[in-house]
């Protein structure tokens, strides 16, 4: 067979045809990778092929060179830079050549090839002209070429490092303008172009800042918007939204001269697509002056002037945009899919952002509409007052907001029985929107038999009602609940809510995520029901047991995949139930806890493929440790193989941190009986501290969970404190050598250092209650120059804050007849103390420093 014939192959209807040819080329990948690249640049040039063969050729060949998973992509670049100069020049030839073919589909295979190329050597310095060849390849008179160029640059810019193309910002931007101008013909090379400067907005940023080039950038994207084709007008607005995210600072003169009034003429544009670009305009404008107004109260909070002006685009614009926002809000899709997005959702997702955007402001428009149609008898207008009220409850003041919603609640739950489910639906998601952020203005006395009523009536109702009716009556019993408190006003109606929960779950159906809802209803109302609901919970308990075995029992039966993932998604909501349960009955779990261990071991031996069953199954053991305590060892035998499966399943690394989790459960329940289990545990944990096949983000819990073990055995832990110390301190030198360049490194850090004081404090302790700390003292210099480092780290966390000031507490308690004395005066544990002290009163952070404040002042004295 040939290389076009297997290529063909894949392109089949028999699954065994192109499951045959898929086989064929990996294994031609694997033989010999330059010749495979070969062969596929090959069949992509070859005018003799059949267009969807060579399409099929680019495809490959891109795919063979880029990947989204970050650790793959960087196999894949390796692989490439290592075959040879004139392998490469041949491809790449290829490739450039086919850019511009007649054939449209293959054109655009062969620009995401050239694409993944350049992503892979412009970085490291390699075809530096190529952006140049593609460049020219713009300014040809070949419309094919030129449009498959300009894409293959939009795809470059979307997929490298914006840093890497700023010095050829100036010609790419040139080019781009240039087929995205006015005066261009063909409105496929205004598309791609206006695509390609999407992509390329980020680099621009030095264009922005001309008055000049910025000037020119926006009269083009504007012009845009007015193009007799709807893709072109489409990317335009897209381009906008994009341009006001970017460059807020710079668009106050636009918006005057021409975005308002584009806008604002785009949302009630007849084509969808158009828009829909223009209500995310507004609301792209209301995610930055939200995050500006937070900018400003921090700056009012430090004494300083903002960085950014808030022009407040947004509110000096609200007499223009509400109308047309509100009107957009009965153009309802009857038809729709929930979850398909359309103008009216998009309307009201730009109505609740302009809401918390502009306060107070915006009720004097929302208000009228809302009483003028909440009583329509056409249900889009009826639907659309709902909805528009539901929108503004974050953001105006409660004290504005307390006699409207007070005035609207027996409306809103007299509709969440009208004759149109729309409308049903939408009544309850304000309920609960209602519920969720001002309670205050139920009056329980009053309000509250109606409301739950209308809701538990919901359950019965329409798939789409029943989650929204979950939704809020977990609000409620969020909102009023507490394990502590002796009753709450659910009491009365706890039962019922249970058993119509329950109820409508026994149906196999899921539809609209209606049974999820049910159960997570179950388990909120299990974690927050008061002392005087506990029999119902453990009745509840029981119940949800009883369909947990029944799923293993028939587990056997399911034979498709889709059927499988449904049963591990209802394996997961019971077990979530579970959980809560146990954690609400305590001790009182000792009950039905053989039973509950028997059934979690016949799930894990049942559901190995299912991690989020396995995870969800370890979440319930940590609940049953949390209430058992010690109680809990004669199930350690058992469920030990599980645990230590998981511990070393690299792969799940979610289920492996949750595992780590466990061992730390185990050691705070079990304390010294834990003890003949430590040595597998650090053999498993130190070897997967060193295991560079194992996720990062799993390695702070682990050295947290040495502290964990330290508590739990105390002096017995000098065994293994050797070793832990040269691991917590190779970890203080990866946190303090590790530059902080992005948010998740940041986040990692504080992680890891969280991680390691932690250790620290459970091994200062532990070793303390067994007379045995001056095991540590070696240790105190090096542990405070480290913890020097990140208190004068401006990207530490608070827990990272918190965590130091309890090791220096514990510290300075473990040697209080001052033989860490002068450690301890040094001036940046003063500074750090008095940084605790500015904690919010009562806040855990403010009571460390006190208690740790007073241990540093006995041992130093």
């Amino acid at each position: 067979m040939s290389f076009a014939e297997i290529l063909g192959s894949t392109l089949s209807p028999d699954a065994n045809i192109r499951e045959q040819a898929t086989r064929a080329l990996e294994s031609a990948e694997i033989e010999s990778f330059p010749q495979y690249l070969l062969s596929l640049t090959q069949e992509l040039v070859s005018d003799a092929s059949p267009g969807d063969v060579r399409s099929a050729a680019g495809i490959a060949l891109k795919n063979a060179l880029s990947a989204k998973d970050e650790t793959r992509r960087e196999q894949y670049a390796q692989r490439w830079l290592q075959v040879s100069d004139t392998v490469r020049g041949q491809i790449k030839q290829g490739a450039l050549i086919s850019l511009g073919t007649d054939n449209h589909h293959v054109s655009m295979t062969a620009a995401q090839a050239v694409a993944a190329i350049i992503a892979i050597e412009l970085p490291h310095g390699q075809w530096q002209d190529a952006i140049a060849v593609l460049l020219q390849n713009v300014s040809t008179n070949n419309a094919n070429l030129k449009i498959a160029s300009l894409q293959t640059i939009g795809y470059v810019c979307e997929s490298i490092d914006p840093e890497i193309l700023v010095t050829q910002s100036n010609p790419i931007l040139t080019a781009v303008i240039q087929g995205a101008n006015s005066d261009e013909p063909s409105q496929e090379v205004r598309f791609a172009a206006i695509t390609a400067l999407f992509n390329s907005l980020e680099f621009v940023r030095q264009n922005f800042e001309n008055e000049g080039e910025r000037n020119v950038i926006m009269q083009t994207v504007c012009e845009a918007t007015q193009s007799p084709e709807l893709t072109v007008q489409v990317a335009a607005y897209e381009c906008l939204v994009r341009i006001m995210q970017l460059y807020y600072d710079k668009m106050a003169f636009y918006m005057e001269k021409a975005l308002l009034g584009l806008t604002v003429t785009g949302m009630k544009h007849a084509e969808e697509k158009i828009a829909l670009q223009a209500i995310e305009f507004w609301s792209t404008i209301c995610d930055e002056e939200i995050e500006l107004q937070l900018e400003e109260e921090e700056a009012q909070e430090y004494g300083r002037q903002p960085d950014r002006q808030n022009f407040q685009f947004a509110k000096s614009s609200l007499g223009l945009v509400m109308p047309t926002l509100l009107f957009l809000l009965t153009r309802q899709d009857e038809d729709a899919d929930e979850d398909e997005w359309n103008v009216s959702m998009a309307a009201a997702t730009c109505l609740s952002l302009l809401a918390q955007t502009v306060g107070n402001d915006i009720v004097s428009f929302v208000i009228p509409f809302v009483e003028q149609h909440i009583r329509n008898p056409d249900w889009h207008y009826r639907e659309a007052a709902v909805m528009a009220f539901g929108s503004i409850l974050d953001g105006p003041e409660p004290s504005v907001l307390n006699p409207l919603v007070t005035q609207a609640l027996p409306v809103l739950i007299e509709m969440v029985k009208d004759q149109v489910v729309q409308v049903k639906d939408t009544a309850a998601w304000t309920l609960g929107r209602v519920c969720d952020l001002l309670m205050d203005c139920i009056q329980l006395g009053v309000h509250l038999h109606s409301l739950v009523s209308a809701l538990v009536a919901g359950l019965e109702d329409n798939a789409r009602i029943v989650s929204n009716c979950c939704w809020a009556l977990m609000n409620i019993t969020e909102q009023l609940g507490s394990t502590s408190a002796d009753t709450y006003p659910l009491s009365d109606y706890f039962e019922g809510i249970v058993t119509a929960l329950m109820r409508i779950t026994e149906s196999n159906v899921n539809e609209n995520k209606s049974r999820t809802s049910a159960y997570e209803t179950m388990a909120t109302l299990a974690s927050t029901g008061p002392k005087d609901t506990v029999p119902i919970i453990g009745k509840l308990g029981v119940a949800i047991l009883d369909r947990l075995d029944t799923t293993i029992a028939n587990a056997n039966q399911i034979v498709g995949t889709d059927d499988r993932v449904a049963l591990g998604e209802l394996q997961s909501n019971l077990l979530n139930v579970l959980t809560n349960v146990t954690r609400t009955l305590g001790r009182q779990v000792s009950e039905i806890s053989d039973r509950v261990m028997t059934t979690v071991l016949q799930l894990l031996t049942t559901s190995s493929k299912q991690a989020a069953v396995s995870e969800d199954a370890f979440l319930l053991v940590g609940a049953l440790i949390t209430a058992l305590e010690g109680e809990f060892s004669r199930y350690l035998e058992s469920f030990s193989p599980f645990l230590y499966s998981a511990l070393q399943n690299y792969e799940e690394y979610q289920l492996c941190s949750i595992s780590v989790g466990l061992i730390g459960d185990i050691c705070r329940g079990l304390g010294q009986d834990a003890a003949p289990y430590c040595d597998q545990f650090m053999t498993i944990l130190l070897h997967n501290l060193e295991s560079d096949a194992l996720s990062r983000d799993v390695k702070p819990g682990i050295l947290s969970c040495f502290g964990d073990i330290a508590l739990a055995i105390g002096g017995s832990f000098e065994t293994y404190l050797e070793v832990s110390f040269r691991v917590l301190m190779t970890a203080c030198s990866l946190s303090a050598s590790t530059p902080a360049n992005d948010d998740d490194t940041i986040d990692y850090l504080n992680q890891l250092r969280a991680g390691i004081f932690e250790a620290f404090v459970g091994i200062v302790q532990g070793l303390k209650s067994d007379n045995k700390a001056q095991l540590v003292l070696s240790q105190v210099q090096s542990l405070l120059g480290f913890m020097s480092v990140v208190f004068n780290d401006p990207t530490r966390s608070e827990e990272v804050v918190k965590n130091m000031i309890g090791l220096l507490g514990d510290l300075a308690d473990a040697f209080p007849n001052g033989e860490i004395r002068d450690y301890l005066r040094a001036e940046w544990i003063q500074a750090l103390l008095k940084y605790g002290r500015t904690g919010p009163r009562g806040s855990s952070l403010r009571e460390h420093t006190r208690w740790a404040r007073e241990m540093i002042k006995r041992a130093s004295s």
